[in-house]
């Protein structure tokens, strides 16, 4: 009879409705009510609650939660919320630039979203600032950082090619950065030590090795779209691979278009993805268009002087005997096909401007990148997944970040519009969360503001 009385009563517990057990910390923050747009499909899933615990995305459901009276709530009510975006070839000021606004670079970038940056010129701080972002120690992306530069006059060699990377795979960075005026006997070392020690390596193309040969041997990606133009000439033109100009804009004329489906077919094939950064030859490398530029809002968070040395640098290059409108026009037009093409059937395309460069400012200039990939023919969703998805790809963190799901890191964009209906609502955002940080529109402000004054002291 006992254990009669034992078996109801304990029937009677089990069958009984359960409170809900709330499993999340006092630091829980809550998105309510937004419209969360699946970065793979475009599908757009309203009115959700999104939790956000420890720095991850712990739930995504239809029904108000029960959480602790703590929670941080952040209304998404006729809001859109994407995946914060990666800039893949940044850049972050170092001693060896004689800069101290680290600090003030990487919240840029935050500002517009950027919430994933690739460093594309190493140095050992960056290496310290890389494990200091991903404890939440800085405000700041999430950082991974190229090698310091390999070039012609830092790896004349093939011992010192080899010497140096090793080195650098000793010192953690996560891959080595190519510039040009690598001989090619030293370049074929370089990749034989990379692969022997297990670290990737990526950026220029130095003329002596050539752009299919680059392909071959394994890049994880070629930025600026380096070394394709000159690819695109016939060796039988004999043309001197020196006199190519900026970016192959001298051989302009000399390309055969109808060896760009090869070209792309052969990235596909090593599997090498390629960084347009095509901003820079639509502001930088473009006809005009300089006081404009010098004088747009943004500029206001950079020095002075640097502005200054932006408006020299774009005059010099567009002012020379060579340039002309209708030239670069052409150059551009071939660029467009390459990058359209690139990713349409090659290995495809990871999103980046190099910022801080000639009037690419950090975070603002990804926004400029993202129109200049709907000039080549990218729609807006196609845009945003070179911004998100492919660098997860890219990086082999796919479902880390880069999208919205279950158990990735809370790096989001509240956006006030649909980007997908025009892509200038990444302009018009709410805020910004960078593995949970919530950054709110009033507090970005304020600190655009600061760091304003500060450059104009």
């Amino acid at each position: 009879m006992k254990n009669l009385s034992f078996f109801i009563l304990f029937l009677f517990i089990s069958c009984a409705p359960q409170q809900p057990i709330n499993i999340y910390g006092s630091e829980v923050i809550l998105i309510e009510q937004v419209n969360i747009i699946d970065i793979k499909t475009g599908e757009l899933k309203q009115n959700q609650y999104i939790i956000i615990d420890e720095g991850k995305i712990q739930a995504i459901q239809r029904e108000k939660p029960d959480l602790p009276e703590s929670a941080t709530l952040i209304k998404g009510e006729n809001k859109f919320l994407i995946p914060g975006l990666a800039e893949m070839h940044a850049h972050i000021p170092s001693p060896d630039w004689g800069r101290d606004n680290i600090e003030e670079t990487l919240f840029l970038y935050l500002s517009n979203g950027v919430t994933t940056i690739r460093g594309m010129l190493g140095h050992p701080v960056h290496l310290e600032l890389r494990q200091k972002a991903e404890v939440n120690e800085i405000l700041s992306p999430r950082i991974i950082t190229s090698s310091p530069s390999l070039n012609g006059f830092t790896v004349p060699t093939k011992e010192e090619a080899i010497n140096r990377v090793k080195a650098y795979k000793e010192a953690g960075y996560d891959f080595l950065k190519l510039h040009p005026g690598i001989r090619l006997e030293v370049f074929n070392e370089l990749v034989k030590t990379a692969n022997e020690v297990d670290i990737a390596f990526a950026g220029h193309v130095s003329i002596d090795v050539g752009v299919r040969h680059a392909i071959e041997s394994g890049y994880t990606s070629i930025d600026h779209v380096d070394g394709f133009i000159e690819g695109l000439v016939s060796p039988e033109k004999e043309l001197d691979p020196n006199a190519n100009g900026f970016f192959g804009y001298n051989f302009t004329y000399e390309v055969d278009t109808s060896q760009i489906d090869e070209l792309v077919a052969l990235t596909k094939e090593h599997k090498v993805w390629v960084v347009p950064t095509q901003t820079l030859f639509e502001r930088w490398f473009s006809p005009g268009a300089t006081e404009v530029l010098a004088s747009a809002k943004e500029m206001a968070y950079m020095p002075k002087a640097t502005v200054e040395n932006w408006v020299n640098s774009k005059n010099n290059l567009i002012n020379s005997p060579d340039f002309n409108e209708a030239k670069w026009q052409a150059f551009n037009q071939i660029r467009r096909s390459l990058i359209y093409k690139l990713h349409k059937s090659g290995q495809g395309l990871i999103l980046g401007s190099d910022a801080p460069q000639v009037f690419n400012v950090p975070g603002f200039s990804i926004q400029h990148e993202l129109q200049s990939m709907l000039k080549v023919g990218l729609t807006p969703l196609e845009a945003l997944q070179i911004g998100t998805l492919n660098p997860a790809k890219f990086l082999d963190r796919e479902g880390e970040f880069g999208e919205i799901t279950v158990g990735a890191s809370a790096d989001i964009i509240l956006l006030n519009n649909n980007p997908l209906n025009d892509l200038n609502a990444m302009k018009d955002l709410a805020g910004v969360m960078v593995r949970g940080r919530w950054l709110s529109k009033k507090m970005i402000d304020e600190k655009l503001t600061e760091i304003a004054n500060r450059m104009n002291q």
